[in-house]
């Protein structure tokens, strides 16, 4: 009597790999499928793109005023923006129109207000609702001139 082969085998463990991977396949697409909305933050890319110039000249004019700033958030969770000129004076007297938003996780986006606590140094009226990073969007607008720049800060 002749014995079996292993080798008869064969052909069924590749069937049962090619199972596994095609069940894994499946359940990612699934699960692809139902967390992805299904469009990229409606078409800013392409409107973007269409005027490209116009936010190129924007940002050599910004660029052009010299204007400095930073961010960050102070122990009681106020976001803070100190801004400065060419000169790295402070820039007095600036109006500010911000909002906040987490840059992962749930979106969440809070509007901001600014005021003036001494020169140059713009503190939001009210404490962002939890801790983590936020980016803060903002526009300062002083002298006849905006500024329009991101800044992220995290809130401890």
């Amino acid at each position: 009597m002749m014995q079996a082969s292993s080798w008869r085998l064969y052909p069924w463990v590749i069937a049962a790999g090619m199972s596994v991977v095609i069940a894994v396949n499946i359940g990612m697409i699934t699960a692809a499928l139902h967390t992805f909305p299904g469009k990229a933050s409606g078409g800013e890319g392409f409107d973007l793109s269409n005027r490209y110039n116009a936010v190129i000249d924007r940002v050599q004019a910004e660029n052009a005023l010299g204007w400095s700033m930073a961010a960050e958030s102070d122990p009681a969770a106020h976001p803070v923006l100190r801004l400065r000129d060419a000169a790295q004076q402070p820039l007095i007297g600036a109006r500010i129109a911000a909002t906040a938003e987490r840059p992962v996780g749930d979106r969440q986006t809070t509007d901001v207000d600014f005021h003036e606590t001494t020169p140059g140094v713009y503190v939001a009226a009210a404490t962002l609702p939890a801790r983590g990073q936020w980016d803060l969007l903002f526009t300062a607008s002083a002298g006849g001139h905006d500024l329009t720049a991101t800044r992220r800060i995290v809130v401890k």
